[in-house]
């Protein structure tokens, strides 16, 4: 495992070997790379590539901050939007509470109204009562009466009957014959 270690070693520093002698000299691989990498970006810029490369980033740039303004419209839409609806909710909000309010209003009112009935409906019920109550008393009190002038005939017709004579009841029925002529006449 050493072994093959040290024979990657000895592979990867070859190259850097390869760079002896003077500096400038085309034998020299170093001078030889830097020769061809200056040739490269006089090359580039010949064909102007960093300005293409530039237009390029400045149109990218470009894109991105259209898409960065695009993006706050949209945020300031939104919040827009938002604060719109939460105005509304809001306004829902006190719809909804003035509802409420007015409806209790109303079922106090009703409330009220039901018991001004139910006392005027007592007050009626009350005064139908008292007057079944007097039409019962005035009936009991004529039956009564009836029962007592009933009770009082039998008892003079038996106090007449058993205290008149056939004359004395002759004497009552002509005196009535002729009080009934009298009135009739």
């Amino acid at each position: 495992m050493r072994s093959l270690a040290t024979m990657i070693a000895l592979f990867a520093a070859s190259p850097a070997l390869a760079a002896s002698g003077p500096f400038f000299s085309l034998g020299n691989t170093n001078f030889v790379i830097l020769i061809a990498f200056l040739i490269f970006i006089a090359i580039l810029v010949y064909y102007k590539v960093p300005g293409l490369l530039t237009g390029l980033l400045d149109k990218r740039a470009a894109g991105i901050q259209s898409e960065l303004d695009e993006a706050r419209r949209l945020r300031d839409e939104a919040q827009s939007v938002l604060a719109s609806y939460e105005r509304k909710q809001k306004d829902v909000a006190a719809q909804a509470e003035r509802i409420v309010a007015h409806a209790k209003d109303e079922a106090a009112t009703a409330a009220e109204l039901a018991k001004e009935d139910l006392k005027k409906s007592i007050a009626r019920r009350i005064a139908a009562a008292e007057d079944q109550i007097a039409s019962a008393q005035a009936a009991a009190i004529k039956d009564v009466r009836d029962q007592a002038v009933t009770v009082a005939v039998a008892a003079a017709r038996d106090v007449i009957a058993k205290n008149m004579t056939a004359t004395d009841a002759n004497k009552l029925i002509d005196s009535a014959i002729s009080e009934v002529e009298a009135k009739l006449h």
